[in-house]
């Protein structure tokens, strides 16, 4: 379990995961850009279908407005591939396995799940900075609604 718990002005974690073509994205490479990660618990999933196409719906205004998006689950790249192509998702989706980098954000913890406290991951999503600081950082964010909280903070509807 991660005790971190990310703030802004702390330094993005670096990572380096393969995305849903089984390509290596390094969040160094994203350096200059302003980029939102978000973690979420399961392709397909209904919760985590509905927060990636928000995100997929939300891409071009994000991107106008200067911003990367990528997510970040335990899946394998070939369910990523599968989970991309039937949401018609394009942005990358990441795979980190063993959840090092879920660890690393502080989005890997309990959580209680049908009554039962289990570890998981807890769906998290962060704004990081050109110079790979985080500008925001948001904890046990809901699925549905959240996107719209990322648009707000990013200054795209007022």
């Amino acid at each position: 379990m991660s005790d971190v718990k990310l703030e802004p002005g702390d330094t993005a974690p670096a990572f380096s995961l393969r995305n849903q073509d089984d390509q290596l994205v390094e969040l160094s490479s994203l350096r200059g850009r302003n980029v939102i990660v978000f973690f979420y618990p399961a392709a397909m999933t209904p919760g985590c279908t509905t927060e990636a196409c928000d995100f997929r719906d939300s891409l071009a205004p994000l991107q106008s407005a200067g911003y990367e998006v990528v997510g970040i689950s335990r899946d394998d790249t070939a369910k990523l591939r599968e989970f991309r192509e039937r949401d018609a998702l394009t942005y990358d989706l990441l795979s980190d396995p063993d959840h090092a980098v879920h660890d690393a954000y502080g989005a890997w913890g309990e959580k209680t799940n049908y009554g039962k406290v289990v570890q998981g991951v807890l769906r998290s999503t962060f704004v990081i900075d050109g110079d790979g600081r985080v500008s925001d950082a948001l904890y046990n964010v809901k699925a549905t609604g959240h996107v719209a909280r990322i648009r707000k903070l990013v200054g795209l509807d007022a």
